[in-house]
């Protein structure tokens, strides 16, 4: 696999998606576990250099945050290309923060079960959703284009 570190497409994309991550975070947590995800179209991210260089641009933001970052980066699934960051520095999330971060984890985990199960009433409200995300990132990564 190619090294995009020096990609200016990577880079730009980074800066433009560092806020986009810091975002994600609980309210609370000081930058601690916060998670990004977008699914775009099976040709979408051709135009903007492949799936790997959003990946790479991810880790690169995700680092910029000083997270411990874990990626995932997929074409083809049900929902298209899907890219994943995800912070997973959970057990070094320091005492004033932890509480925040806890409540966080649960509120996705109750969100995800209540679509699973197909329980009756409203969804949790989560503090970001993939739509949400993926708008924001082409948003983002127009503008920086533009």
């Amino acid at each position: 696999m190619p090294s995009y570190a020096k990609d200016p497409r990577c880079i730009a994309m980074a800066n433009a998606l560092v806020p986009l991550l810091s975002r994600s975070c609980p309210d609370n947590a000081g930058g601690y576990g916060g998670s990004y995800q977008v699914n775009l179209g099976d040709e979408e991210p051709v135009g903007l250099g492949g799936v790997e260089l959003i990946r790479a641009a991810m880790r690169k933001a995700a680092r910029q945050l000083k997270w411990k970052a874990t990626t995932i980066g997929m074409i083809g699934t049900p929902h298209g290309a899907m890219v994943v960051v995800s912070d997973t520095r959970t057990r070094e999330v320091p005492e004033e923060h932890r509480a925040a971060v806890e409540k966080a984890m649960n509120e996705k985990m109750r969100a995800a079960l209540h679509k699973v199960w197909r329980e009756p009433g409203p969804v949790p409200v989560q503090h970001g959703s993939v739509p949400l995300m993926t708008q924001e990132f082409r948003a983002a990564v127009a503008q920086d284009a533009g």
